[in-house]
């Protein structure tokens, strides 16, 4: 199969096509090429570079083929081309960026709210932490902004505009959807408490179980967050994950839902959980509720939470 590489003006931004299939098109990135005012923070292991290879190269996809649903699915992990294949067959757009995560493990919070004030810096560049100090370009807000102005200006078949608010200086957040996984969907749900967002999907999270902030008023509605974990996580076992849902209202728009043998809607619940089979593996369970190799098949081979991605 022929594979086709438009090399553009910068030397690590690229756009690859198939011959065989341009209706979905992916796209990658770096931020510190996008942006000149991007900086690496190596005191958090923030980097752009390590061994000579580039650690802030972003990614993008689309599916033009598709109905678009006027949504953009922003993954606050790394990236994971089996979750964007299916978010792009739903009509989604969609990203993930390189912002400054990497002091989660460095930090100890230092009161109830620290750890949420520590992440929702690194997500909106503002200086609402005394632990860290993350400028505006290097928050998770602004490298997506930029992100979507490139990708507005190289793909306009996309139609990656209507992402952008009416002046163009920055996203229209309340047509984004905020997921991650772990680590990335506990900022997810710090990020909508502040920001205003469509959408939040928290793949085996949000945990940060010695902290309050899950508590506080939210710019999102209450209804607009769903999670997803397996019951053999280690968040799940000791109760961080579901501790989390509570503050945050979930328990107010249905039931925890066992996902194994139920069909979507799931009762309309934001609370979902799986007991399907992952050897017992807690860390295995931890990575189940994202499409990979750690995701349980069905008994015809497909992967088991389809129609589970599907609804959230």
């Amino acid at each position: 199969m022929i594979r086709l590489i438009a090399c553009l003006t910068l030397s690590s931004v690229a756009l690859s096509l198939s011959a065989a299939d341009t209706a979905r098109q992916t796209f990658t990135a770096r931020a510190s090429e996008l942006d000149p005012r991007a900086r690496p923070h190596p005191e958090i292991d923030f980097i752009f570079e390590k061994d000579g290879k580039p650690q802030d190269v972003q990614n993008a996809s689309v599916d033009i083929s598709v109905k678009a649903r006027g949504k953009l699915v922003i993954w606050l992990m790394g990236h994971n081309d089996a979750l964007f294949q299916r978010l792009n067959s739903y009509g989604l757009h969609a990203i993930q960026v390189h912002y400054a995560n990497k002091w989660f493990g460095q930090l100890k919070p230092a009161d109830r709210l620290a750890r949420g004030n520590v992440r929702l810096e690194a997500a909106i560049g503002r200086d609402v932490s005394d632990q860290i100090d993350i400028p505006q370009p290097d928050s998770m807000m602004e490298r997506s902004y930029q992100f979507v102005k490139w990708l507005a200006k190289e793909h306009p078949a996309g139609k990656w505009d209507q992402f952008l608010n009416k002046n163009g200086q920055g996203l229209d957040w309340e047509k984004v959807i905020i997921s991650g996984s772990s680590h990335g969907s506990t900022t997810a749900a710090r990020f909508a408490k502040e920001v205003k967002v469509d959408r939040v999907v928290m793949l085996c999270g949000p945990r940060d179980q010695d902290q309050d902030w899950q508590a506080l008023p939210s710019a999102t509605p209450a209804n607009r967050y769903f999670g997803f974990s397996h019951v053999l996580d280690g968040g799940w076992s000791g109760d961080h994950y579901c501790r989390s849902w509570e503050l945050l209202g979930l328990h107010e728009f249905g039931p925890i839902v066992n996902v194994d043998g139920a069909n979507p809607p799931f009762e309309n619940s934001r609370r979902l959980i799986s007991t399907a089979d992952v050897g017992g593996d807690a860390n295995k369970a931890h990575g189940a509720v994202t499409p990979g190799k750690n995701s349980p098949k069905a008994a015809d081979g497909t992967l088991a939470y389809e129609s589970v991605w599907q609804y959230l």
